[in-house]
């Protein structure tokens, strides 16, 4: 009999921790799936307190999606960032100082293809310039691209003229009809180009992540810095270059949020950070870096759309703050339970 129990009690030990390892795993789609099933089963009448409509419409999916691109473009540079162990809280003002000036560009004569080049060229040097600050300056990224954030809020709240709140049409300049075709027009499936393009960006970063070089320096130099620059990497390059990569990211966002928009807003970019850093936390990333998963942030941007845009179908808009407040502390727990059981683990 005490054979038996010796026998079967690895036995178990095994199916419990290959269970633990699937809810680590898969946690993050089912917390999508329960929070879409949730939303999809609030339908009361207009007078109700949550009765707003019904969220698994066709047409609320569809807009979803549509007003997603910036958030879905966003989230995979930065995660890889994070996994190097640092972050970004100018992603926000890039995006709206790159929508500002794409449409202040639009609006001045510039053609398309000129605007998106020149829009994705300030991305890049915006980005580059955190770089500098975080690599070469040695600020903490914090107090850095808290710095960046003001700086470039600041500059685009200057170029919009005197009087209006947005780069928008006015009584001598019209915005061109096309210039929401990229993030409105209907292409395949009810869609737009830009969000195939966001798909494009994800498949892309997430290959980047697992399979090329970038990836894997950016989780040893998250991992242990030290010890990545002993065994040959540069760890001021690759940082530098993902901070430049994020920046170009950013302004691509914005290009978006421009083109959903027909202006520009120097105020769209307001709480992207947040919502990036969230959307990070659930997906498992740990806040120290390291590791992550570029897939799994996408279904944690996909969860706070849910909880932010989606919610808007269902309950009124001043309870928006209370519920992305929640997913907030819940990403942060959640986040440092899995991190602590990765340090158990590791330890024994």
């Amino acid at each position: 009999m005490n054979t038996i129990k010796k026998e079967t009690l690895p036995l178990e030990s095994d199916r419990s921790a290959t269970m633990r390892s699937n809810i680590k795993r898969y946690y993050i789609y089912v917390v999508l799936a329960l929070i879409v099933i949730a939303l999809s089963m609030v339908k009361l009448n207009e007078d109700g307190l949550f009765g707003r409509g019904s969220f698994l419409s066709l047409d609320s999916l569809i807009n979803l999606l549509r007003s997603s691109v910036p958030i879905l473009i966003l989230s995979g540079p930065f995660t890889l960032l994070m996994i190097s162990g640092y972050i970004d809280l100018s992603v926000g003002s890039a995006m709206s100082l790159s929508a500002v000036v794409f449409a202040w560009l639009i609006l001045n004569g510039f053609g398309f293809l000129p605007a998106i080049i020149i829009t994705l060229i300030l991305g890049i040097v915006l980005g580059a310039l955190n770089g500098l600050l975080v690599m070469r300056l040695r600020i903490t990224p914090i107090i850095a691209t808290l710095v960046t954030l003001n700086l470039f809020k600041g500059i685009a709240l200057l170029i919009v003229p005197k009087g209006l709140s947005a780069i928008m049409s006015n009584g001598k300049q019209t915005m061109p009809a096309w210039i929401n075709d990229f993030a409105r027009k209907d292409v395949l499936l009810g869609l737009p180009w830009a969000f195939w393009l966001a798909i494009v960006v994800i498949l892309a970063l997430t290959i980047v992540q697992r399979k090329t070089i970038l990836g894997k320096y950016a989780a040893a130099i998250g991992g242990n810095r030290l010890a990545a620059e002993l065994s040959g990497i540069d760890a001021v390059k690759m940082v530098w270059l993902l901070y430049i990569i994020v920046g170009f990211f950013a302004s691509l966002a914005g290009l978006a949020r421009a083109s959903y928009m027909s202006l520009g807003d120097p105020l769209s970019g307001d709480g992207m950070q947040l919502t990036c850093i969230i959307a990070v936390l659930l997906g498992g990333t740990a806040f120290s870096g390291g590791e992550g998963s570029v897939p799994k942030t996408i279904i944690g941007s996909l969860i706070i759309i849910c909880v932010t845009i989606g919610l808007l179908t269902v309950i009124p808009a001043y309870w928006q703050d209370v519920a992305q407040g929640t997913v907030l502390i819940a990403a942060v727990v959640l986040n440092h339970l899995l991190v602590r059981e990765r340090q158990t683990l590791k330890k024994t």
